[in-house]
């Protein structure tokens, strides 16, 4: 959500808010964001700051591959808590909007487990959105989910001039 926010909006997420419009006024059992961690930056204060805010924070290292290839990425954690959580939960609220998720959703469905969606549709899969139960768009409101990121310059439009 962070990195998509940055690229659809220019803006920064609010979590807290995000967070309230998951639950939704219902009973909050576990709230968990995934992160990664590299040498070069400092991810540190955005952990600290969601886990602040509520959420249970993982991290893991930004893996490296021969050949300089980089992955970091949590599907098959973020799979395993869902499942793992199903027993003890009515709803799951997957805060993303990756397509590979399809077949969790899916599963967890025929499990009983109802499985929301929240993201930006900009960046969301369709099939995501077929598959779930519900489905939030983030960009319909992004005065109430996004905050103005500071430290970054604000987009201005530039003239065109046509020659011809």
């Amino acid at each position: 959500m962070y990195y998509s926010a940055r690229a659809i909006h220019a803006r920064k997420v609010n979590f807290k808010n995000v967070l309230e419009q998951a639950v939704a006024g219902r009973q909050l059992v576990r709230a968990i964001a995934y992160g990664i961690t590299t040498e070069e930056a400092h991810e540190e204060e955005f952990h600290d700051a969601l886990a602040g805010q509520g959420f249970e924070v993982k991290t893991k290292p930004l893996q490296t591959f021969v050949g300089g290839q980089k992955k970091g990425d949590w599907d098959v954690g973020i799979a395993t808590d869902v499942l793992r959580l199903e027993p003890k939960i009515d709803v799951a609220v997957l805060v993303c909007g990756d397509g590979d998720f399809v077949p969790m959703v899916e599963f967890a469905k025929e499990k009983g487990l109802r499985v929301e969606v929240l993201s930006f549709r900009e960046s969301t899969s369709k099939n995501l959105i077929e598959s779930a139960d519900g489905f939030f768009d983030l960009s319909g409101n992004i005065d109430k989910f996004l905050i103005k990121d500071t430290k970054r310059p604000a987009r201005t439009k530039r003239s065109v001039k046509i020659l011809s």
